[in-house]
């Protein structure tokens, strides 16, 4: 299936949730929502999709770029706010049926093309999303070369984890190699020493790799706008033996909520799974989800934890990152991706 096939056929399935709403179009100010109906991986734009064509809104910084990557597209080149601009179309289109706009816009910008249209604007949330959660066959190949590029990343800079290196540092080398590599971070590199890796999102700072000291790395890159999100965990030097049985169980915790993964699985119990294995160990279970949706963004539906009512779809791709955190010692998160297929599941990582 060709590039601008896919696209249309995206557009497709969101007119038709559009026609099954009543509604006569829809405004998408979320950025990954552009690029997903589009594949426009620019930023400062909207989107508008009618039952007849597909508008993307910029401005002149991203007209030329948008005219390479949106042939499915009518590009409109802003001259003034977004919002008035979005608007002019909007008013072209406002017929019987009520006009959707994206809940991710703000009150200001909605209070302007109010104004402008003089008719009632009906929020939605999730529509675009709830398409964007089953990954199609393009979709899982980007996924899977940017779970690749991380991986050489990360490889690539193995030899400079010596003591004395800071988090800093090191955070700085992985993000170098991802650039070198012709790609981006999905997030910011998040690199953790000793008791720094307790804090689940530990911003990196100065403190430096000392000789029996232990490491947590949480990276990803992109390709084509699609993320991988991965953990790593190691010890420099001596291993500390409470460290090692931490460790395993956080091991074995991925392992048997990833056994847990199929089409149709209660999200509930792939989440119940990996913390039932931590306490058998003596290990108090981490606080946040066991993983999460991964995609154009790095956090997408679904999310993996145990009060998420919800089953497992095949095309889904999540992470699954179980944890144990220990207060002024140390942090083990173990993070892999993981797609979800009609049969059970394949690590993407």
């Amino acid at each position: 299936m060709s590039d601008i096939s896919i696209y249309k056929k995206r557009v497709g399935g969101i007119r038709k949730i559009l026609e099954q709403k009543k509604l006569g179009c829809l405004l998408i100010t979320s950025c990954a929502n552009v690029t997903y109906i589009s594949g426009f991986l620019g930023d400062d734009s909207w989107a508008v999709i009618t039952d007849k064509q597909v508008y993307l809104l910029t401005d002149n910084r991203y007209t030329e770029q948008a005219r390479k990557q949106c042939r499915n597209c009518k590009i409109i080149e802003r001259k003034g706010p977004m919002a008035a601009a979005a608007a002019e179309i909007l008013l072209k289109h406002k017929g019987k049926k009520d006009i959707a706009v994206e809940s991710s816009i703000t009150i200001g910008q909605l209070q302007q093309i109010k104004k402008h249209l003089k008719k009632p604007l009906k929020n939605v949330t999730g529509l675009v999303e709830s398409l964007r959660r089953t990954k199609d066959d393009t979709e899982i190949k980007n996924i899977k070369t940017a779970v690749k590029l991380a991986h050489k990343a990360l490889k690539n800079i193995l030899p400079k984890i010596k003591p004395s290196i800071t988090e800093s540092e090191l955070a700085g080398y992985i993000d170098l190699q991802i650039r070198k590599l012709g790609s981006q971070n999905s997030f910011q590199t998040i690199v953790a020493f000793g008791e720094n890796a307790a804090e689940p999102h530990h911003i990196s700072t100065n403190r430096k790799l000392r000789k029996n000291d232990s490491v947590l790395i949480d990276f990803g890159a992109k390709a084509n706008g699609y993320c991988s999100d991965l953990t790593r965990c190691f010890t420099v030097g001596k291993i500390n033996a409470e460290y090692a049985k931490a460790y395993q169980a956080v091991e074995h915790a991925q392992k048997a909520a990833i056994e847990k993964i199929k089409d149709g699985a209660d999200i509930r119990q792939v989440d119940q799974a990996a913390r039932d294995i931590i306490r058998k160990y003596g290990f108090k279970p981490h606080g946040h989800g066991t993983g999460h949706g991964l995609g154009l963004e790095v956090h997408e539906q679904p999310a993996v934890a145990s009060s998420v009512k919800d089953k497992l779809k095949a095309g889904d791709v999540i992470t699954i990152e179980p944890a144990i955190y220990i207060s002024g010692k140390f942090g083990i998160r173990l993070e892999e991706d993981v797609l979800v297929t009609k049969t059970g599941c394949k690590v993407l990582s």
